[in-house]
């Protein structure tokens, strides 16, 4: 008995250290950019969408496919920061310890 009380003392630790962590990554900006800073685009730590900035050069009506393009480009590289991020924050709430897989936290 004395090993299950310690196991769910470690429990509600991680628990409060998970919510500490999802309040941090909420409180994130991350900035993801394409056409060599051409476009970029600010996501907030839930992942959404908060800015975007576009060179006026690109504001050319025959450049719109192109412009598109890095939109989404630069919306990939954010979300891919944002990813790594949380991955860094989870493995210092966890320790290292490997999750199983799909297991994705905070959302």
């Amino acid at each position: 008995m004395k090993n299950l009380a310690g196991l769910m003392k470690q429990a509600t630790q991680m628990q409060a250290r998970m919510e500490e962590m999802q309040s941090t990554l909420e409180g994130m900006t991350i900035e993801g950019s394409a056409g060599a800073g051409m476009v970029n685009v600010t996501l907030n730590g839930k992942g959404d969408l908060k800015a975007v900035k576009i060179d006026p050069k690109l504001a050319d009506p025959t450049e719109m496919e192109m412009l598109q393009d890095l939109l989404v480009a630069a919306c990939a590289d954010a979300r891919k920061q944002l990813d790594e991020r949380a991955a860094e924050e989870m493995k210092k709430v966890t320790g290292g310890m490997n999750l199983p897989a799909g297991l994705k936290f905070p959302f």
